[in-house]
């Protein structure tokens, strides 16, 4: 089902085609700003709160000041404007002042994902934060898809593992066990990453080589927008997308987005 795209731009709600903000913004200019992205089930953002949070702290890191009460009642605003169906919500806040809240439809999503490593060194400065500068993310998925995969995994030159570009990565190790990267790489504090870790009890945070995660029997991508998506192959060397801990990632997923939903009424 297509959704109405609409837009408020500090406070003022109407079609995204026709929105403008003023051309002289180093949010524009140099990715000097913050964003988020929620998923709307049924209208209503998942975590919320959670997202607000960490949109705070990411501009906090930048030196960013944040209205957050004018955020919040613009989104309410907003949501309220957009109805009851599921899409995405994406909140920017620009070095120029601009607020900026999107509803936008979800993108299509292959059943599972291939994926190629990308070498990469995150900047110190920006360690955690999410910010408009993610023109080395955009650029890591290019030159996946030049090794013919749908998407990247960061790898440090030292073989440490990090992340995909837009999302978090899981995988069963050679012993079985599920592991991921350590906040304390650099890696985004992904609030699905975090849920999924709390919902599973048993995911092993460390500061993985990257042989480890090619030796894998499978593994997953995880955010907000993808949810839990199986990887098909790394590299090149296919993983068992129906494997069992991608399946109970994914029954853990669906059970907090049941149980949310039931206690939002």
């Amino acid at each position: 089902m297509s959704i109405e795209e609409i837009v408020s731009v500090d406070g003022t709600i109407g079609p995204t085609a026709e929105a403008v903000v003023p051309l002289k913004d180093d949010g524009l200019y140099r990715g000097d700003g913050v964003f988020e992205v929620a998923r709307l089930y049924g209208g209503r953002p998942f975590a919320l709160e959670q997202h607000l949070d960490r949109l705070e702290r990411s501009a906090s890191q930048i030196e960013l000041p944040v209205d957050r009460a004018a955020v919040e009642a613009e989104v309410v605003a907003l949501l309220r404007a957009h109805g009851d169906a599921d899409a995405q919500l994406r909140i920017v806040l620009t070095r120029g002042g601009r607020r900026i809240a999107a509803i936008e439809p979800l993108p299509g999503l292959a059943p599972s994902v291939s994926l190629a490593t990308v070498t990469y060194m995150p900047s110190v400065i920006l360690t955690g934060a999410k910010t408009l500068s993610y023109g080395a993310n955009m650029e890591a998925t290019r030159l996946a898809a030049a090794q013919g995969a749908d998407e990247a995994v960061l790898v440090q030159p030292d073989g440490i593992v990090l992340e995909p570009p837009t999302s978090t990565i899981f995988w069963a190790s050679a012993s079985g066990a599920l592991r991921t990267p350590a906040l304390d790489t650099g890696i985004l504090d992904s609030i699905t990453r975090g849920k999924l870790i709390e919902a599973l009890g048993d995911v092993e945070e460390g500061h993985f080589q990257l042989d480890d995660l090619l030796g894998a029997s499978e593994a997953f991508l995880a955010s907000s927008v993808r949810e839990v998506q199986p990887v098909s192959a790394i590299n090149g060397t296919e993983l068992d997308r129906h494997g069992s801990q991608t399946q109970r990632a994914r029954a853990a997923f669906d059970g907090l987005i049941s149980d949310w939903l039931a206690a939002e009424g």
